[in-house]
């Protein structure tokens, strides 16, 4: 069930399905039998499943998904300790969790219940292990079900019985937001596209950047007509229609001389707009551009990037926006840089928060991001959002 050209749509595309449980519950022996081939670490030993372990899959009817096996939430000792904590950084991104359970208690199952209902994490729960039992009563499973606040599925890891019923279960538990297109409405069936795609030092060699390959993608799905070019060959592409594009999606750092050369009637927008309404809230990011606007020297800047690639020249995150951020605010402006999902959790400090377009991230994990600036009243907004703003054209860009 994962064909080899299923298996290329990116992991932050991908349903983040976490798997929860006690030591020897039974949670990499699970993930075996939902894909059929022996992904993760299969021992009697408790504690076996160290850090969280990600494996990208295709599971029907869920589609591409990502089976994320964690440690026991039972663990002990200061080692067991970190583990736990990397166990409750997997919620930041789990799209449906699985609590797995023998049966023996439910005392750590309903506590975690309780902490995927405080985090809006859809959920459902397996009794796992059931070829040793002679009989599972309803009963039983009712009694679990109220106590966990969930469906409880009866399983074997063993001999395959009860994945269909939990497929399906889990099949209804997919959150609608994974079902949105990347160019929304702004572009449909049969519409004339221009992409503009500078092939600086941070492009691949030979290929195209993730967010340029989705949007190509997306446009294709839709039927519409996608033409490429660089930013020095927007004259010559537009020379080459009959009648303008209804759309220019353009590298955010060629915003403006993009705006400059677009006919009047194309509409405007950047592969990092377009990112950060596919991966979060656009309108937070746009309330939160006039933050740009109060930044003194003695202010305090968050850049965040989901890509955790080494520097390279003229790198937009760590130089291209600071030297804007700088020139328009003075060399005294403090700017902190993280990658990854390195990401401070006090922001008190900060009076701003700029993220990249988080294609790296799904968008459970950008929400989540997004939520905690909002709760700590720290305004965040985006690469894209942040250079039309500063360009002053802001109010020009199209949203999808």
């Amino acid at each position: 069930m994962n064909g080899e050209g299923l298996n290329n749509t990116p992991r932050s595309e991908r349903l983040h399905i976490a798997l929860f449980g006690r030591r020897n519950a039974g949670k990499s022996s699970l993930i075996n039998a939902l894909t059929g081939q022996k992904v993760a670490l299969v021992s009697d030993v408790p504690g076996t499943t160290t850090d969280p372990v990600h494996k990208s899959m295709e599971i029907m009817p869920l589609g591409p998904c990502v089976l994320i096996d964690t440690a026991g939430f039972d663990d002990e000792g200061k080692v067991g300790e970190l583990r736990k904590q990397r166990t409750q950084e997997v919620l930041k991104q789990t799209d449906i969790a699985i609590l797995v359970t023998d049966g023996n208690t439910l005392v750590d199952e309903a506590e975690w219940a309780g902490l995927l209902k405080q985090s809006n994490v859809p959920y459902i729960a397996v009794l796992n292990k059931t070829d040793l039992m002679n009989d599972v009563p309803s009963t039983l499973l009712a009694g679990m079900a109220k106590q966990l606040g969930c469906d409880v599925i009866p399983v074997s890891a063993l001999s395959g019985k009860g994945l269909d019923e939990l497929r399906q279960s889990l099949s209804g538990l997919v959150p609608d937001k994974e079902k949105h297109s990347l160019t929304g409405r702004l572009a449909r069936q049969g519409d004339i596209v221009l992409l503009v795609m500078p092939q600086d030092p941070q492009a691949p060699k030979g290929r195209l950047i993730l967010p340029q390959v989705q949007t190509l993608r997306d446009l294709m799905d839709k039927g519409a007509i996608a033409i490429c070019c660089t930013s020095d060959g927007i004259d010559q592409a537009l020379a080459s229609l009959h009648e303008p594009p209804h759309l220019i999606i353009t590298d955010s750092q060629v915003f403006d001389i993009v705006e400059k050369k677009k006919p009047a009637e194309s509409l405007l927008t950047s592969f990092s707009v377009l990112m950060a309404a596919h991966k979060g809230d656009i309108g937070y990011f746009v309330k939160s551009a006039p933050a740009l606007d109060r930044l003194t020297e003695k202010s305090r800047v968050l850049i965040a990037e989901a890509c955790t690639h080494a520097p390279l020249a003229e790198d937009i995150g760590r130089e291209k926006i600071p030297r804007l951020l700088r020139n328009r605010v003075g060399s005294g402006l403090s700017i902190d840089i993280v990658a990854g999902k390195d990401f401070p959790d006090d922001l008190s400090d900060y009076d701003l928060v700029i993220h990249c377009g988080g294609c790296m991230f799904n968008r459970r994990f950008m929400l989540q991001r997004m939520e905690q600036c909002r709760t700590q009243g720290v305004p965040m907004t985006n690469y894209g959002i942040t250079i039309a703003h500063i360009k002053g054209i802001l109010d020009k860009v199209s949203l999808p």
